[in-house]
């Protein structure tokens, strides 16, 4: 099954998130007989070791990479050194843990990473990592000895929180005056939401000893993710290596769908707490299951016995409560309210399969005032081409996924009388080629859709071959910067055909394809058998009904155009552009350094279903014109200009006065942004500290989009003289 990578949706959480912070991923265990390690350093009773496990899985990886990828990179000396900055980024982008004496005892390491990899030796890669996890556990132990200090919060000091292009530190007095400046800058924080001081010491206190339990819970697992991400990304940005908890969480993705007890869960205070529950899921049905019940023990049908979850990693403990539909899960709950010594319900649930609604395509009705006429427009938003390749793989009708979710709306719109219809793909970032090819299908008769170069240079060009059309009418597609993979394909080949607009942004570029490859099935048997019995031996956690060696998305092939030029690096150029909020020059693949170029291949033949030549420069105009005077508009490039600088800034003061103001400006500046927004679309201003109601609706781009198309509809040339039927 082709597929669109997952790496666009933690691009997309980066982008939101005022301050960066690296999460390592779990992993599985995975290594064989490793080679002698190539450093002189001796393990400390705490520290990480990889397993032979992940050292099969290393060499497999490595195997499979350099052989069958269709961007050819030999693993040597160069590459390594590539392999190794990726490493210390994922470990230690902020330049906040590691020494610069640390880096240098590193470097030694720069050219034998190519060889590590490919003779599954993770040693080195290990030492690197617990180097990383004494200096983390270091500071946060000191961060906490600091809450026992004075503080001065009126002295004209500033924290530099932003230190990726700042050198590491020299000494560990240097690092530590850096770590003091945050305590001193969380403690702040807390200050200025008016508790005392003693309070606000403890709060901290809870939130340090909270994030050294999390860091003491990373395995083997999480170093041996790190350190194949790492690698796979220096090759291409898109072939990944998933392990059994993230390939499953990726499927999860892809299918929008599930097998298991219909609940979402966090860690809280140790525990495994139900926050939302899945209606009509078996947790629902149950009637015994409430939002913020814990789950202490976990076992396995009728007769399984319990394994205490307390303590868990979220991950590990939601690895044994999912399961195939139809098993049963017996579950340990200490219901919401009551203490640790409370008694502890037993509830038993049978497994079923969870649809992710919230997460599917979804609709909604525009009206539009042109001279008097009012027109509706037909809005669906689709998060992502899912496809659940399982059931459609078993022959069930009922499978889920992107195109038969739209064609049933499309079919409500019909019936809704709308006069066009606007496809939302704004931070789609792909998915399923097949949902792809068959979503381009509802609006065209027959023909091909896209081109697929593999490594062997054969071009092979997938149709839509099913002559039905689901819709006929006015069509628009609005993409943006996080628009990718799938999406690119579908928007691409509905400008080629000239059967819609295309309205937004210059999309992401992601023109490569990935086949998923279950390592559990390409690993040789009679390894797989032994490392499977090492793995029963184990105290660690079980994995339900994930797979044991994870997944491998390789890069196989290469998109194109109809047309004949590659989606990759370029994307797609939308025939009427939006103001970006989303910086081109720090997302897309053109900011990417392994990614592959743009190229063109030979055009195929198609048949265009309309041209839009004549009646875009009066679209061009009549949006120009409605931009000169829309106030929202001015925000919008307010907003952008904001966040420019924003992006510049790296400091912020320790004074609490100084910010103190600076937050109340920023508040008062945000409010009076929001309501002069909120008063240009007509809506009630909001008061200091009111949030505005779900119901409303700020996209004012969206609303720009339905207009736009709505000025299609209304001039002289008429969709039935572009589109032929």
């Amino acid at each position: 099954m082709y597929h669109e990578d997952s790496e666009l949706n933690s691009v997309k959480d980066m982008f939101k998130k005022l301050y960066l912070v690296v999460v390592l991923a779990a992993a599985l265990a995975c290594n064989a007989s490793p080679t002698k390690p190539t450093h002189d350093k001796k393990a400390g009773p705490n520290d990480l070791q990889p397993d032979e496990q992940q050292s099969v899985v290393c060499r497999q990886v490595a195997n499979l990479v350099t052989n069958y990828n269709y961007k050819k990179v030999p693993l040597n000396d160069s590459i390594s050194g590539i392999i190794y900055d990726h490493y210390l980024k994922k470990l230690d982008e902020n330049h906040s843990y590691f020494l610069a004496s640390d880096v240098k005892d590193f470097d030694k390491y720069k050219t034998v990473l190519d060889d590590d990899i490919k003779a599954g030796n993770l040693d080195n890669a290990f030492y690197i990592f617990n180097v990383f996890q004494k200096r983390y556990t270091e500071y946060v132990n000191f961060s906490i000895a600091q809450l026992s200090k004075d503080f001065d919060f009126t002295k004209n000091e500033v924290f530099t929180y932003d230190r990726d292009s700042l050198p590491f530190a020299a000494s560990e007095n240097e690092i530590h005056q850096l770590w003091a400046k945050r305590v001193k800058y969380d403690l702040l924080n807390l200050q200025l939401t008016g508790k005392t001081l003693a309070a606000n010491k403890e709060t901290l206190k809870k939130r340090y000893t909270n994030i050294l339990s999390q860091s003491n819970k990373l395995s083997s697992q999480d170093v041996f993710q790190a350190f194949m991400d790492a690698f796979t990304e220096a090759i291409d940005p898109h072939t990944n290596y998933f392990n059994p908890s993230n390939a499953a969480n990726f499927n999860i993705d892809m299918s929008r769908s599930l097998e298991g007890i219909g609940a979402t869960l966090m860690s809280e205070n140790e525990y495994v707490t139900i926050k939302t529950i899945v209606p009509g899921g078996p947790a629902d049905k149950s009637k015994l299951v409430s939002v913020d019940d814990r789950i202490i023990g976990v076992a396995q049908g009728k007769t399984g016995a319990f394994q205490d979850v307390v303590g868990w990693r979220l991950e590990n403990a939601i690895a044994l409560i999912r399961g195939a539909k139809g098993t049963l899960v017996r579950l340990q709950l200490l219901p919401k309210g009551i203490t640790a010594t409370g008694k502890v319900r037993t509830i038993e649930l049978v497994r079923d399969k969870i649809i992710l609604k919230d997460i599917s395509a979804k609709k909604e009705i525009r009206t539009y005032n042109n001279n008097g006429k009012v027109v509706k427009v037909g809005v669906i938003s689709i998060p992502a081409f899912y496809l659940d390749f399982n059931d459609y793989k078993a022959g069930n009708p009922n499978y889920k996924s992107t195109t038969r979710d739209v064609r049933l709306i499309l079919d409500t719109l019909k019936r809704e009388n709308v006069d066009g219809v606007v496809i939302d793909l704004r931070e789609n970032g792909g998915g399923s080629l097949m949902e792809a090819i068959e979503l381009t299908g509802l609006f065209i008769k027959t023909g091909p859709v896209v081109q697929v170069r593999d490594a062997r240079n054969q071009v092979e060009v997938d149709p839509d071959e099913d002559p039905a059309i689901a819709y006929n009418g006015p069509l628009a597609v609005m993409v943006d910067r996080f628009s990718a993979s799938a999406s690119e394909i579908f928007s691409a080949a509905i400008q080629d055909y000239g059967r819609g607009l295309i309205l937004g942004t210059q999309t992401y570029g992601k023109g490569s394809v990935q086949n998923a490859i279950d390592l559990d099935k390409v690993i040789n048997p009679s390894i797989k058998d032994r490392l499977v019995a090492l793995a029963g031996k184990s105290k660690t956690v079980a994995t339900g009904s994930q797979n044991k060696f994870g997944q491998l998305n390789l890069t196989i092939a290469k998109f194109y155009r109809i047309s004949g030029g590659a989606t990759q690096h370029k994307g797609v150029i939308p025939d009427v552009q939006f103001p970006s909020v989303i910086p081109l020059d720090k997302y897309g693949e053109d900011t990417e350094p392994s990614a592959m170029p743009y190229d063109v291949i030979a055009k195929t033949d198609f048949t265009k279903a309309g041209d839009f030549t004549s009646v875009l420069p009066e679209l061009k105009k009549l949006h120009d014109q409605r931009m000169s005077n829309s106030d929202s508009y001015k925000y919008l490039l307010a907003d952008i200009a904001d966040m420019k600088k924003h992006e510049s800034e790296k400091t912020i003061t320790l004074n609490e006065a100084q910010l103190k103001q600076k937050r109340d400006d920023d508040e008062k500046t945000a409010l009076e942004k929001n309501n002069a927004r909120r008063i240009a679309l007509g809506l009630p201003p909001l008061k200091k500290g009111q949030t505005k109601p779900k119901s409303e609706d700020l996209d004012f781009l969206k609303r720009e989009a339905g207009q736009i198309l709505t000025d299609y509809i209304t001039l002289d040339n008429k969709i039935s003289s572009v589109i032929k039927k």
